[in-house]
């Protein structure tokens, strides 16, 4: 799966980022940039992928 951050601006001006294809942390990292530019952070939500280990992820990538 390739890495993709995804940045959604909504018609009221609110903002929201998402990561498609890391595992664990690396998606806070990767991220971390873009929230900062865009300013305080109101909620987050962790996806299933951010408790995986890059172990794990590669795993399941071979099984397919």
């Amino acid at each position: 799966m390739s890495k993709i951050i995804e940045i959604i601006v909504t018609p009221d001006g609110q903002t929201r980022v998402e990561t498609k294809g890391f595992t664990g942390s690396e998606c806070r990292a990767v991220s971390r940039f873009i929230e900062q530019a865009l300013g305080q952070q109101t909620s987050e939500v962790l996806k299933a992928e951010f408790h995986q280990t890059a172990s794990t992820q590669q795993q399941i990538q071979q099984g397919e």
